[in-house]
């Protein structure tokens, strides 16, 4: 069974076909998937949508949703947090982090809700999902200015071998996904190959992060080709790459990154229907 660590199935991308989604994965072995929410609006949807479907769901309000929000959401997400803490598919708090990629984002409120956010999931005793974007070195001092000590996945990692050996220190494991299947990723690749394998968990981030084979580039997305959307079936493709870096065949992929996935969010141990 293949685990897909970090999927947002509830994004407008699958209004039109998520049950079809949904079976698309299944077909394709793909038994568990982590739906992390972004703002105060999905919280529920994120849920109820982990319900429906078997999976497991995450609380938190992500870095480029930070600036429209405002102190009644955190309100909300603690509360939330509370009112579900003995939903066994709550599994983490997340999608939280900062990101120094995108511009106009101010720094100081990141970091806010991320340090707030770092307090929740502390007193909720759960782990947390990390959106990390060119912030690598400010997240895990944040982590450790909570004194955090859940753990968690550092999702899309794209940081050096420092900084992923600084989060598996403190408990993460680190999130591999569409990214690793093309051929210039060399320190992604690097890391994939190199790393403790208790550290790597395999994501598809879908409908974003597409693969090699459905991503377009600039020019081909100006002459009327739209871009791939990335969705969780494409995970055991995207794992191929991961068993050959590693020498695994695909059935040791799945069981090792699956059982790194459990080690990182271990709710859901309960809910793996193998």
């Amino acid at each position: 069974m293949w685990t897909d660590t970090h999927c947002h199935l509830d994004a407008a991308e699958f209004d039109a076909d998520r049950e079809a989604v949904v079976a698309r994965a299944r077909a394709a072995g793909v038994g568990q998937i982590v739906l992390p929410a972004v703002e105060a609006a999905n919280l529920d949807t994120v849920r109820a949508l982990a319900h429906r479907h078997g999976y497991a769901y995450a609380l938190g309000i992500h870095p480029l949703y930070v600036m429209r929000a405002a102190e009644a959401d955190l309100a909300l997400l603690a509360q939330q947090l509370q009112a579900h803490a003995a939903d066994p598919r709550l599994v983490a708090v997340g999608e939280i982090g900062l990101d120094f990629f995108v511009p106009g984002l101010d720094a100081d409120t990141q970091q806010r809700f991320y340090g707030e956010q770092l307090k929740l999931a502390q007193r909720a005793g759960l782990p947390v999902i990390l959106h990390v974007r060119r912030s690598a070195d400010q997240l895990l001092a944040g982590l450790r200015r909570v004194g955090f000590s859940h753990g968690g996945i550092a999702h899309a990692f794209n940081g050096s071998e420092q900084q992923a050996q600084a989060f598996i220190a403190l408990g993460f494991r680190l999130g591999f996904g569409g990214t690793l299947s093309f051929e210039r990723s060399l320190q992604i690749r690097r890391l994939a190959a190199e790393l403790p394998e208790t550290a790597l968990v395999l994501e598809t981030d879908a409908p974003d992060i597409p693969p090699q084979w459905l991503y377009r580039s600039a020019a081909e997305r100006e002459a009327g080709q739209p871009q791939g959307r990335n969705e969780p079936a494409e995970l055991p493709r995207i794992a191929q790459t991961l068993a050959q870096l590693r020498g695994w065949s695909a059935s040791q992929t799945a069981a090792r990154t699956s059982a790194n996935a459990r080690a990182a969010l271990p709710r859901l141990a309960a809910l793996d229907p193998g």
